[in-house]
């Protein structure tokens, strides 16, 4: 995520929604005192002149926003805790401590197709794997089949953003977010995260009529929000 202070912007990374390729271009824009989340490390390397992360870490582990077990899980130290990638919008507002900039910066974000987001995941979910299982298989058995998007940009249910722009209209959604702060980004989009997902099979092959009807149960709220359809 990003908290741009030069620039009165707020922008909560999303879950498969080419996030990290906007993140990248949007760290392009960034001045000295901006809020820059940490990457991958082969990420970092796209940064193509963009800052790199910066101002996210907070002093002593009782600020993080972060559930203990996931503290304890990934063994981070103090000096780790702070913003982060995919911070829900109630956790970046709480850590920003500053309603005022919460309510005056324009905040947006970026959701996706469920159906196609899923199999995009999917595809993420198993990309070490030579021989992932049936899409069907993953849908219904594994406890990290879901994603999260709804709650990045909402607080106790309610949309928190001003701006939800979408996967499919990426670029055109992107220039309109930054209009609304007096930027532009005219340069192509980084890419990143591109090669998990082989082959140019439409994502409605992947589904049967229990496997449709499961994710778009999972995903009701962003689908009557951006009015979705299979």
């Amino acid at each position: 995520m990003i908290v741009s202070h030069e620039h009165r912007f707020i922008f909560l990374k999303t879950k498969k929604t080419a996030g990290t390729s906007l993140e990248l271009a949007l760290s392009q824009l960034c001045g000295p005192d901006d809020v820059i989340t940490p990457l991958a490390p082969t990420d970092e390397g796209l940064r193509a002149g963009g800052r790199g992360a910066q101002n996210w870490r907070l002093h002593g582990w009782w600020g993080s926003p972060r559930p203990f077990w996931k503290r304890r899980v990934f063994k981070l130290n103090a000096e780790d805790y702070g913003f982060y990638n995919h911070m829900p919008a109630a956790e970046a507002k709480a850590l920003l401590n500053d309603d005022k900039a919460w309510r005056s910066y324009f905040k947006f974000t970026f959701d996706r197709n469920p159906w196609d987001r899923q199999v995009s995941w999917y595809h993420h979910h198993y990309r070490r794997k030579d021989a992932p299982p049936p899409f069907s298989a993953f849908i219904h058995s594994d406890r990290r089949a879901r994603i999260n998007n709804y709650e990045i940009y909402s607080i106790e249910e309610h949309v928190a953003v001003d701006f939800i722009g979408r996967f499919e209209t990426l670029k055109q959604d992107l220039q309109h977010a930054l209009g609304q702060v007096g930027l532009k980004f005219e340069a192509e989009l980084p890419r990143a995260k591109t090669t998990f997902r082989s082959g140019a099979t439409p994502y409605r092959e992947y589904y049967d009529g229990d496997t449709r009807a499961i994710v778009g149960d999972w995903y009701k709220r962003e689908i009557k929000l951006l009015d979705y359809a299979f």
